[in-house]
């Protein structure tokens, strides 16, 4: 019996770490599965979760596939957002009011990271896909929240 309980303890650990064991995740451009972006954004945008999910806490990777001209109102995220522009040309600039006046141009390379709290606002250029990665949960605030789209889910 005390063999079959030592035996029990030393399983333990390597089960746990088993079930904890890390999984490569590789998505091909093919592959992508596009959907709605959330409703909290802008009609007419298209979201991809590549890894993670941006709802519940910890990792997660997305992209964002924007049409030319899109907008992204002023807002802010309550921890920092990191976007690398995939394609397109990603307009961005910092303030609590949209100012075209304001908009720097990244071009399809480009990493930014603005801080949790940071008032920023954007378009696209072009058709624009952005990727996006960070802790859950993503959240979005607008300065002004009548630019809030509206929804018609009932609550």
């Amino acid at each position: 019996m005390r063999v079959t309980f030592i035996l029990a303890i030393l399983a333990w650990p390597i089960g746990s770490v088993a079930a904890q064991a890390p999984k490569a995740v590789v998505v091909t451009p093919d592959a992508t599965q596009w959907g709605p972006a959330p409703a909290i954004l802008p009609a007419g945008a298209k979201l991809a979760v590549l890894d993670g999910d941006p709802t519940k806490p910890g990792l997660f990777t997305m992209r964002l596939s924007m049409p030319d001209g899109y907008r992204i109102p002023p807002h802010f995220h309550p921890v920092d957002e990191h976007v690398t522009v995939i394609s397109g040309k990603f307009q961005v600039g910092m303030g609590d009011t949209f100012d075209a006046a304001k908009l720097s141009t990244l071009p399809a390379g480009t990493f930014g990271m603005i801080p949790g709290g940071m008032r920023h606002f954007a378009q696209a250029k072009g058709v624009t896909v952005l990727q996006l990665h960070g802790t859950g949960p993503w959240k979005l605030t607008y300065v002004n929240p009548a630019d809030q789209p509206k929804t018609t889910t009932s609550q």
